[in-house]
């Protein structure tokens, strides 16, 4: 499969995960917070900053009635989704200001837009890639809008059923979206690591041949790690600098220290995949010495006859392969050997 590449970062199977850090709504309604944000990202290891793009007006209306407010079990419950938007959104008028932060301190900034105003937007400050959230999958128009800038597109999963994401897929396809990253994503907040699936991370790419990843809504990075394994070229994950800050994502996103771990234990864990091979390395066989081997446990004369008595198999490695003690008791010596001599063919009549 073909790599791809954002801001000059190689994306693919052969390269380790590219880590999003998901600033969303954690910059608590400060340029300063969102721009300390970034650099944390940075300083943790992460390859992007992703933002989400929209206003409360392009996302929703301002109704009083039930239909527009939040409920199940999630974080937000019983808020009016008008209040919500207006309190997560990133204001406009930080955007260019955040993408050239990102380009002065070398990490990638990106966005999620929720309609094509947003598109627009990005498109003015040269955006390297785009992001369809979940619950986005579904808006075909949006996706046409995103292909259309010729950039790579990432889309997550999550709440799609598989013939909405083959839907998707295609959309982006016939648009002419050559570069297609697709995130198995659980839309939950937070979201238990049995609720994960990531089994189907192989039979998506497979299904629909794209590369893959995941957004991940647990807590911890076991999940992403884990992942990796399975085939994961990109993890995104919620960030924030401390939970105990508050904010509409800060429960379920990782800390800086986290984030570090995450970069470094998904490096790890790519490194491990390797390639199927038996051969073993340079210090492996060196250590092969201390396997154990036949060796005499007791001074024994020339001419005498080996017993099981007189040999054990024992580290180090020095002597036959213990296969052999059956083989070499009842052989007799051609010359008298001491105590903690290894067997050897050559000891034997």
């Amino acid at each position: 499969m073909k790599e791809i590449n954002i801001s000059g970062r190689l994306i693919g199977s052969s390269h380790p995960p590219y880590i999003i850090a998901e600033m969303s709504a954690n910059h608590n309604g400060s340029l300063e917070r969102a721009l300390r944000i970034i650099d944390a990202a940075r300083d943790a290891g992460a390859d992007a900053v992703k933002l989400q793009t929209y206003t409360a007006e392009t996302m929703t209306l301002e109704i009083d009635h039930p239909r527009f407010r939040v409920t199940g079990k999630n974080p937000w419950d019983g808020e009016h989704l008008f209040d919500l938007y207006a309190k997560a959104a990133t204001p406009w008028e930080w955007h260019a200001r955040l993408f050239e932060h990102g380009r002065q301190i070398g990490i990638t900034v990106f966005s999620s837009p929720f309609d094509a105003t947003a598109v627009d937007l990005l498109e003015s400050l040269n955006a390297p890639a785009y992001k369809i959230a979940s619950n986005e999958l579904v808006d075909l128009e949006l996706i046409r809008r995103c292909v259309a800038t010729g950039k790579p597109l990432i889309m997550s999963t999550g709440m799609a059923s598989l013939a909405e994401i083959s839907e998707g897929v295609f959309t982006a396809r016939e648009a002419g979206c050559k570069d297609l990253i697709m995130l198995k994503c659980t839309s939950a907040y937070p979201a238990a690591p049995d609720t994960i699936n990531l089994r189907t991370l192989p039979h998506l790419a497979q299904s629909f041949d794209v590369m893959v990843g995941l957004s991940d809504h647990t807590m911890g990075i076991g999940v992403p790690v884990a992942a990796t394994a399975m085939g994961a070229t990109v993890i995104e994950k919620h960030f924030t600098l401390a939970r105990a800050d508050g904010g509409v994502d800060s429960s379920f996103s990782l800390e800086p220290v986290e984030l570090k771990s995450l970069v470094e234990e998904t490096r790890r864990a790519h490194a491990a995949l390797g390639k199927i091979s038996y051969v073993h390395g340079e210090v492996e066989t060196s250590f092969k010495r201390y396997r154990r081997s036949l060796f005499f446990v007791r001074d024994v004369p020339v001419g005498a006859q080996i017993t099981r008595e007189d040999i054990r198999a024992l580290r180090p490695g020095d002597g036959l392969a213990p296969k052999w003690l059956g083989d070499v008791v009842g052989h007799t010596l051609k010359q008298a050997v001491a105590r903690g001599t290894p067997v050897s063919w050559d000891l034997l009549a």
